[in-house]
């Protein structure tokens, strides 16, 4: 790596950009981690009837076997792919169906969006394994994470420390649903008065931050659930995952 230095009318500007990339035989090295799913499914879920989202499944599937197989030729060896989450899980999935007189399931959660999740889940698994076939000198790693983050959803009021437990996964942090919808950190006028989508003072009580993205809390317990290998496919911990 190079360290330049470059004058300017007010002195010495050290440019460092330079030194802040890896050197070109650690990108043979890294562990590649892709979160795949959610932006597609929701998009789906907000636009779309269900067949048709199921029949996009496919086309989303190709695209990411191309960006991998770019990437296995730039010199990528080692991948660490987590699956979608339960979607219909989300607050901000779950209410708006909830209010419109949909039932939700025991969990609080959007049943028929959490089957089309496992149905993406499960082609996603079946594409993992037809690039450990056609790869054969990379290492795939498949992580659970919907059955992680639904273990969490279904048992929240179990779970946490010893201090502190998690409260309705339907009740989130920054933002509000009721008596308008109002999204985290913006305002609305509601007959007058405003209502403000300000942060709640207990975040690490909530699993969700905003409705859509999970809390530092809540993300910490997920990630010890799946650094340590035993939801992961093959069963192996992070650590090792980039041999």
């Amino acid at each position: 790596m190079t360290y330049k230095k470059m004058a300017s009318n007010s002195g010495i500007i050290e440019n460092c950009s330079s030194v802040s990339l890896p050197h070109p035989d650690g990108f043979s090295k890294a562990l590649y981690t892709f979160d795949i799913g959610q932006n597609d499914l929701t998009f789906g879920f907000q636009n779309l009837i269900v067949d048709q989202i199921v029949a996009a499944i496919p086309g989303i599937l190709d695209r990411f076997n191309a960006a991998i197989q770019q990437l296995y030729g730039e010199g990528a060896r080692a991948f660490w792919i987590h699956n979608t989450g339960p979607i219909g899980c989300l607050p901000f999935m779950a209410l708006p169906f909830k209010f419109r007189n949909g039932t939700l399931d025991q969990s609080g959660c959007n049943a028929y969006q959490n089957n089309v999740i496992q149905e993406f889940n499960q082609q996603l698994k079946e594409s993992v394994d037809q690039l450990r076939r056609n790869v054969s000198m990379a290492v795939f790693t498949y992580v659970d994470v919907y059955s992680a983050k639904l273990s969490l959803i279904s048992d929240a009021k179990n779970q946490g420390n010893l201090l502190q437990r998690f409260v309705d996964p339907l009740n989130y942090c920054c933002g509000t649903f009721v008596p308008a919808f109002v999204m985290c950190g913006l305002s609305t006028q509601v007959n007058g008065a405003t209502i403000h989508g300000d942060a709640c003072g207990d975040p690490q009580d909530r699993i969700s931050w905003d409705g859509i993205h999970f809390t530092d809390a809540a993300n910490s317990w997920i990630a010890s659930r799946i650094l340590d290998g035993s939801m992961t496919n093959p069963p192996a911990p992070i650590s090792v995952a980039c041999p």
